[in-house]
């Protein structure tokens, strides 16, 4: 049963705020990425790809452009809205809650921007990879794009105050021993509001083990966007190539 306290990003992400928030997002490192992964992996042109959680499709679309059979997914009806704009023969968007099997099998799913690790129980966490595993061909890959939690934990600011589309943001980052917690105040709009982000803390040891219960096989650790090998302490990003 999904309960009410793991919520928390079907709320905030199918808000206006959360992309006002996120609105200088680089999206020429995204794209390097993109060239740099689809390179490595020496995806053939037409492959099928899921984008799952899509968010409003900036990945999707540019994965597209590069040749590509794409869908993507996200359970925010709002961003999917925003996305379908783009479609065309050969890229396609709809809603999709990753915790429910997919009905189709791809060369490739990615799941990027740290969009794994949402959930509360193990369970629920290592289901969701099993989905993940059981969406691919019997060659196919899976991306799984996550933060470093050593180097989160290093080098985070605690507290700040962004100012984004003239709305003041303030961020107060903590860790507890399961989660990595933003909590996000503002006023907008004549209202006061209040979400929270919230990742569980799960280190490169815990994901493999988690890994290994759903049946994946880890192939390759990456530590950043450009590909470099992964340091757990100086590394930004772990990116993890499964099969």
């Amino acid at each position: 049963m999904i309960t009410e306290k793991q919520e928390w990003f079907k709320d905030w992400f199918d808000t206006k705020y959360y992309h006002i928030l996120y609105q200088d997002r680089n999206d020429d490192e995204a794209q390097l990425f993109m060239r740099h992964l689809v390179s490595f992996l020496e995806l053939k042109k037409n492959s099928n790809i899921f984008d799952l959680p899509c968010g409003r499709g900036r990945h999707s679309v540019f994965l597209n452009t590069l040749g590509y059979d794409v869908i993507g997914a996200d359970l925010s009806e709002n961003s999917i809205e925003y996305a379908k704009q783009f479609e065309n023969e050969s890229l396609h968007f709809k809603v999709q809650d990753m915790r429910i099997p997919f009905e189709l099998k791809f060369d490739a799913i990615f799941n990027l921007f740290t969009s794994f690790g949402y959930f509360d129980d193990e369970d629920t966490n290592i289901k969701v990879l099993q989905n993940l595993k059981n969406g691919l061909k019997e060659d196919g890959v899976l991306v799984i794009d996550f933060l470093n939690v050593n180097y989160v934990k290093q080098s985070m600011v605690e507290f700040e105050v962004l100012t984004k589309g003239n709305i003041d943001f303030i961020i107060n980052r903590s860790i507890d021993e399961n989660f990595i917690i933003k909590d996000i105040r503002f006023s907008a709009d004549g209202k006061s509001h209040h979400y929270t982000e919230k990742v569980k803390f799960l280190s490169l040891t815990v994901l493999k083990s988690y890994f290994k219960k759903a049946g994946l096989n880890l192939k390759h650790t990456f530590g950043s966007y450009n590909l470099s090998p992964f340091d757990s302490k100086l590394s930004n990003r772990l990116i993890l190539i499964l099969e």
